[in-house]
């Protein structure tokens, strides 16, 4: 939260006057080296049954260069220490997620991701809240090594105490080309699946909003609205604790009225949010789209989970997981660099360049929304 959404993007665009597409670009290159990545970490883990010293690696990996940020004042070390403290957080979660079922036994593995999520969301606010005092005393640059010490000392519980399960038998060598045939084949099987197929589509186009609404609102709140370092703090703060009640309330609404009914309220939240982004010519106006967009933002994971269960073979469940999230990490790679592409191709017409980049984000989820249309009547006709 307090390097991709708040300071870093800030720190790019208004301490160096860099041009949004330098930042769209250093984050799509890194969550590309991510997606590369993902089938062979992926791998590494489930063969070897290994995960906590990856995880320390990489976790490590990201500390050392989010706080050397701190300490430069080149625009494009910044970038390149950026690109690799976020392939280092990104990676690192394949790990983290890979230690779910052994942490969870004797528990409900639903309950405890909840938990994981819940505290996530927390741990935003709280970690915002921590460093807002250094970046208010002595600029955004003061922001990156606090976070870094935060990030190391939050972790410290997981290296310590969450250890590998024992494995008794032998274990096998890791076959890396396998790793990328398997994906190849999940892809050519989800070509069956034509219902869930397409829900991974739109789930694509619904998440290159969102991630991209995630990477640049500082920005857009900072240039567009005229908010200070403060305001854009607690409008984040405030989208943070609309995710936390949007993660329960459509969790609830999902088990009550089903995962369709669910899922158009989620991209009704997104049309209107971004609709007011658009529009949005005073802060009192703006102030409204954080609790929406926090809302969807919470239960779009939440909701699109559950379609994936529902729509899935059970024996293919965790392929089609895979899928799903291959699928999140390349919107992380085209939506930055749709709004990058657009506000460069229009950058002489000051913040109506970021209204129109706001506007193409609302295209693609109202594109979103008349493929589920469809995809809800196929649905209900087998």
């Amino acid at each position: 939260m307090n390097v991709i959404s708040l300071y870093f993007a800030l720190w790019v665009t208004v301490d160096h006057g860099g041009q949004d597409i330098l930042y769209s670009s250093a984050l799509s290159l890194s969550m590309l080296a991510v997606a590369v990545s993902v089938p062979v970490f992926g791998a590494l883990s489930d063969t070897t049954g290994k995960r906590r010293v990856p995880l320390i690696g990489l976790t490590l990996l990201c500390v050392f260069c989010t706080g050397l940020i701190g300490t430069t004042d080149h625009l494009w070390t910044g970038l390149i220490l950026f690109m690799v403290a976020n392939y280092g957080y990104q990676s690192a979660l394949v790990f983290y997620n890979g230690m779910l079922p052994s942490i969870s036994r004797g528990s409900h593995v639903g309950l405890i991701s909840g938990y994981g999520v819940a505290l996530g969301y927390l741990g935003s606010i709280v970690g915002m809240l921590m460093v807002k005092g250094y970046v208010e005393s002595d600029g955004r640059s003061a922001a990156f090594l606090p976070t870094a010490g935060l990030l190391l000392l939050f972790s410290l519980p997981c290296f310590l105490f969450v250890k590998d399960p024992e494995t008794r038998e032998s274990t096998p060598p890791v076959r890396f080309k396998e790793a990328f045939n398997t994906l190849k084949q999940t892809f050519l099987r989800a070509r069956q699946y034509r219902s869930l197929f397409r829900f991974i589509l739109i789930h694509f186009l619904v998440l290159d909003a969102v991630n991209t609404i995630i990477a640049f609102m500082a920005i857009y709140a900072s240039k567009v609205i005229g908010f200070s370092g403060s305001q854009i703090t607690s409008f984040l703060i405030s989208s943070t604790v609309g995710a936390m009640i949007g993660s329960w309330v459509i969790g609830v609404l999902v088990k009550h009225k089903g995962v369709i009914w669910s899922y158009w309220l989620v991209l009704g939240l997104w049309i209107i949010a971004l609709f007011l982004t658009a529009i949005s010519q005073s802060e009192v106006l703006f102030w409204i789209v954080g609790p929406i967009a926090g809302v969807g933002m919470g239960g779009v994971w939440v909701v699109s989970r559950a379609f994936i269960i529902e729509l899935s073979p059970p024996e293919k469940v965790g392929e089609f997981f895979g899928l799903y999230g291959l699928a999140g990490k390349a919107a992380s790679i085209m939506g930055p660099m749709l709004w990058g592409g657009v506000v460069w191709a229009l950058d002489s017409t000051e913040t109506l360049k970021y209204r129109i980049a706001v506007t193409v984000l609302l295209c693609i989820v109202a594109t979103a929304a008349f493929l589920f249309r469809s995809l809800t009547r196929q649905l209900q006709h087998q």
